[in-house]
């Protein structure tokens, strides 16, 4: 495959800039909730056979939840973090 054509390819599959803040809410909800759900999932009914229903069970209701509160709370973050860093220069 040519690099255009492998270029190409690729912009093809690439959302838009303005999905961003939806696209980084999804992954860091995708993986804090699961990481959660191992942890406490393992700290409340240990790792038995059934653990990993367990964690999928608690994911199910975790990632949603995550994402929507990702959403809420990134603007949050953003003016805190502003108020805190210095802009690049």
């Amino acid at each position: 495959m040519s690099q255009q054509a492998q270029t190409l390819a690729t912009a093809r599959w690439k959302l838009g800039a303005r999905a961003t803040p939806y696209v980084f809410a999804f992954f860091m909800a995708s993986i804090m909730a699961m990481l959660m759900c191992l942890v406490i999932t393992a700290a409340n009914a240990g790792i038995t056979a059934d653990f990993p229903m367990r964690v999928l069970g608690a994911y199910q209701l975790a990632m949603p939840t995550a994402f929507c509160c990702v959403l809420l709370v990134r603007p949050v973050v953003m003016r805190l973090v502003a108020l805190t860093v210095h802009p690049a220069r």
